[in-house]
């Protein structure tokens, strides 16, 4: 069985699950109906969490993952769902009825528990609204991405380049939220034509390039200082080999769209997260190791494998025929373990999200924001056997 055929195999079984099993028990089981907004996590027996605080994000990554499956046409009609969920995220998230973004974090009541705003959270903020308007038309949803982005502009800067954390003090700064803005920044460019979101995607570029990537170890950095030198002290030496996945993905996507030259970091990040990440027993990513691969974390949650697999296709993708193969191999590999030892033994569409060290259930719960992680993993399979494997 030829290497294609096996990768084809996997994604079909993929989509399937999306559409048979995950998408229905997300948009249906995962929504509370009292007042349409996503349960922020599903229990071991498929129930709803009800005594969980509520991070307003989550809504937002749901409105990304149903907008996608509406354009995917996995998910039929989602625009009552979807609009539901704003509806809640206006009524309960923000502070005020004329302020700018959402709280960080609502009790299970809806009572603003968190009110600061977070720079993370506003990456999904922009990548609903992209959402909202590609498969809906809705432009509303595009003011209020313009709005977000003069806020962050006027109210999440200071003198040194990228953004803060969010409108409150903090210790430290991180790639995470600037990796997220770029996959914000790229999607608004991608639905607006509009040049000012390849911009600011091409300022967050310039941070990886400049403090992100150490070439010198070929690793991904995750904290900072406030002048963006590395953290001291074991934080400062934290990877996240998902991360650097994630990033391969991203550069190749900013590749398309500019024609930058972006494959020798790429090959780094990917080998060297191939190098570091892996359990070898497993074959499973660890969350976190130091710069030469040593575990800091021994757990091992399901989203690093979907960046290893989106990850694996962008470099399949402009790889020759005969270094494809590789590629696919691993992110064949990848979907594999993901139905292995990530899918919820009985729950049809739930799943495993993070397992420890000996490979047995680390949590309990099933987390909403992770179905963002297999959705975008979804699309990207599609486009590639679109591509490649439909011949």
């Amino acid at each position: 069985m030829s290497t294609s055929f096996k990768l084809h195999a996997r994604i079909n079984q993929l989509t399937d699950w999306l559409k048979e099993d995950a998408l229905p028990y997300w948009s249906t089981t995962g929504i509370n109906q009292h007042n349409g907004a996503v349960y922020e996590q599903m229990l071991f027996n498929g129930q709803a969490d009800l005594a969980a605080n509520q991070r307003i994000r989550v809504q937002a990554r749901q409105i990304m993952v149903f907008c996608a499956a509406q354009q995917q046409q996995w998910l039929n009609n989602s625009l009552p769902i979807v609009s539901r969920i704003v509806a809640f995220m206006h009524s309960h998230g923000r502070i005020n009825p004329t302020a700018i973004g959402y709280a960080q974090l609502l009790t299970p009541d809806n009572q603003i528990v968190e009110p600061k705003l977070d720079s993370y959270d506003f990456a999904f903020y922009f990548l609903a609204c992209f959402h909202r308007f590609s498969t809906f038309n809705d432009k509303q949803a595009l003011a209020e991405a313009n709005a977000l982005l003069q806020h962050i502009e006027l109210n999440f800067k200071d003198s040194s380049a990228g953004w803060l954390e969010g409108n409150y003090p903090a210790p430290h700064r991180r790639q995470n939220p600037h990796m997220h803005l770029f996959e914000a920044f790229m999607t608004g460019y991608e639905v607006t034509h509009e040049a000012k979101w390849l911009a600011k995607a091409g300022q967050i570029y310039s941070l990886f390039e400049q403090f992100f990537f150490n070439p010198n170890t070929q690793v991904l950095h995750e904290h900072f200082d406030h002048n963006w030198q590395l953290a001291k002290g074991p934080l400062g030496e934290q990877v996240e080999p998902g991360h650097m996945f994630e990033w391969v993905w991203l550069l190749r996507w900013y590749q398309q769209l500019t024609g930058t030259s972006v494959s020798h970091y790429c090959d780094a990040l990917y080998n060297k997260a191939l190098e570091i990440g892996f359990d070898p027993q497993s074959q499973l990513i660890y969350d976190v190791t130091d710069l030469h691969g040593k575990v800091v974390n021994g757990t091992k949650r399901c989203w690093p494998l979907t960046e290893l697999v989106k990850a694996s296709l962008a470099q399949a993708t402009v790889s020759p025929p005969e270094k494809r193969s590789f590629y696919e191999e691993k992110a064949t590999l990848g979907i594999q373990l993901l139905f292995e030892f990530y899918m919820h033994p009985t729950i049809r569409g739930s799943y495993i999200d993070q397992i420890a060290q000996d490979n047995s259930v680390q949590a309990n719960h099933a987390p909403a924001s992770t179905l963002y992680h297999f959705m975008v993993m979804g699309i990207e399979a599609n486009k590639y056997a679109s591509r490649f494997l439909c011949e």
